[in-house]
């Protein structure tokens, strides 16, 4: 009986030792041991595949055209924008598979790290989502455009034999970057910033811009953008959703952008290799580079002086 009472005296002080070295942990080293300062998660996914993607146009391409005085009439045969018919149509994509690119892979091995806090700010309260993504490799299948089903409920999916293929597909490779999102206010000035340096570069390659009528084709074997004079592409860039739509405003490097354009054919995808860069025997025009590419666009200012700001400004809106 006193060995015992003896072990649970010991065992007593010991859980009063190791409670009290816990209570002496400031509030930053406890943040991080307990993860109890905003959520951290871990996306720890190998792959991602999607069968088939429709984005439908409910109303088509209209028939007619209105002038700057107001006047509507129809689109005469062979004029530019002719062929619309107000049928509902949508754009396909036939596969898309998202995997982690190797070479260029987040220390977690994760997908995407995310972590998540929320601010009382005084300005405004929001939702601060920091992330983290690994380099990607997305190989989108081909994309082709059909006639829209006429399922009034449900799945609508695309009326059978419609499709006409526009692009054979393509393959993008990214580099792992950084991301924040805040939700709420938005005291870092954008809903989403980017500012962030792409590991490697973005690289497309095995683009295949197709004519269907006349079953011809324009093959890019590979476009790599990056810095100017760099291997690795900088990405500073704002996104808001604003009442008339989603705007993107890009801050380009001062430098500008390198882009090659590896193995161009026209007239059909090469058959054969040659060095890595296409085919004599397909319509090749070789390679096309291009340096030091600089953008702008209206920053502010008026009509008659406009300011300008390196850079590009898209808006994205509805029909």
């Amino acid at each position: 009986m006193k060995k015992f009472t003896k072990l649970v005296l010991v065992s007593s002080m010991a859980i009063s030792a190791n409670a009290m070295a816990m209570q002496a942990m400031d509030d930053a080293a406890l943040s991080t041991t307990t993860g109890q300062d905003g959520i951290n998660i871990g996306i720890g996914i190998a792959q991602i595949q999607i069968d088939k993607v429709y984005v439908h146009d409910n109303d088509g391409l209209s028939l007619t055209t209105t002038d700057a005085a107001g006047v509507t009439s129809d689109i005469p045969k062979g004029e530019a924008g002719f062929g619309g018919t107000n049928t509902a149509g949508a754009i396909g994509i036939n596969g898309i598979t998202i995997t982690g690119n190797p070479n260029s892979l987040l220390d977690s091995h994760n997908l995407m790290d995310l972590q998540i806090d929320s601010d009382g700010s005084k300005d405004g309260a929001f939702l601060n989502i920091s992330a983290q993504v690994s380099g990607l490799n997305i190989k989108i299948g081909e994309i082709s455009v059909a006639a829209s089903g006429t399922a009034t409920t449900g799945r609508r999916g695309v009326v059978a034999g419609s499709e006409n293929a526009i692009l054979s597909g393509l393959t993008i490779t990214t580099g792992k970057m950084n991301a924040n999102i805040q939700l709420g206010s938005t005291p870092q000035g954008a809903m989403i910033k980017l500012d962030t340096t792409m590991q490697g570069g973005l690289e497309i390659s095995d683009l295949g811009i197709l004519d269907n009528a006349n079953k011809g084709q324009i093959w890019l074997g590979k476009i790599s953008v990056n810095d100017a004079n760099g291997k690795d592409l900088t990405i500073k860039s704002n996104v808001n959703v604003k009442a008339n739509g989603l705007e993107l405003i890009n801050t380009q490097n001062a430098t500008g952008t390198d882009i090659y354009v590896q193995a161009i054919a026209l007239g059909a995808k090469p058959t054969a290799a040659l060095g890595g860069r296409g085919s004599a025997t397909a319509g090749s025009i070789g390679d096309v580079e291009v340096q030091g590419l600089k953008t702008y666009y209206v920053a502010g200012g008026t009509a008659a002086a406009p300011v300008f700001a390196q850079g590009s400004k898209i808006t994205i809106t509805g029909r």
